[in-house]
C-alpha cells in the first residue's frame, strides 16, 4: 500500500473542510429539556495534511454553551478514518473510534462504560448535518440526542 502525501487528507474528510455555521436542536434527555441552539463549527487540516481537526462549540439562548473538538485521521494500514474526540463534559477522551463511509454519509460510534453515541457527518446540497443518538447503560435502542445543521459561513 503506498503512503499518503503530506498536505493530503482522506478524500472522505475533504468534503467537510471550512467554517460552518448554524442551529442544534438538542432532543429533551438527562441533559435537559428540548432546546435550539446557535452552532459553530470548523474542520482544518492538522499536521501537515494528515489529519483533520473538528472544533465545535454551540451557545444556548440562556448564555450556557457546549464545546467539543474531534481529530480525524487515517490509519494507513486499513485506509479506515479514526476519530479522536474530547469535549467540555470533562469526561477523558477514549481510544479512537473507527468510521465508515457510506453513500456519502461519515458514521461513527463511540463507546465508554456509561453510553454509545453514535454520529453522522454528511454534507447534502451544501447543507452539513451532524447527528447524535445515544443510547444510555444498558438501552436496547439508540435515541436521538441533537441534530446540528450548518451552512458554509
Amino acid at each position: 500500500m503506498s503512503r499518503p502525501q503530506p498536505g493530503t487528507v482522506h478524500p472522505v474528510l475533504e468534503t467537510f473542510l471550512g467554517h460552518w455555521r448554524g442551529t442544534t436542536r438538542l432532543a429533551p434527555s438527562v441533559w435537559g429539556p428540548e432546546r435550539t441552539a446557535d452552532a459553530e463549527v470548523t474542520f482544518t487540516r492538522a499536521a501537515g495534511g494528515f489529519a483533520v481537526v473538528q472544533s465545535y462549540r454551540h451557545t444556548e439562548a440562556d448564555g450556557g454553551h457546549f464545546e467539543g473538538h474531534g481529530v480525524f485521521t487515517v490509519d494507513p494500514d486499513h485506509e479506515d478514518v479514526l476519530w479522536y474526540y474530547v469535549d467540555s463534559l470533562g469526561l477523558p477522551p477514549g481510544t479512537p473510534a473507527r468510521c465508515t463511509w457510506v453513500e456519502g454519509v461519515l458514521r461513527v460510534e463511540r463507546r465508554t462504560d456509561r453510553m454509545t453515541v453514535r454520529h453522522t457527518f454528511r454534507v447534502d446540497s451544501g447543507v452539513l448535518t451532524h447527528t447524535a443518538e445515544l443510547r444510555l447503560g444498558d438501552a436496547a435502542n439508540f435515541v436521538p440526542f441533537m441534530t446540528s445543521e450548518c451552512q458554509r459561513a
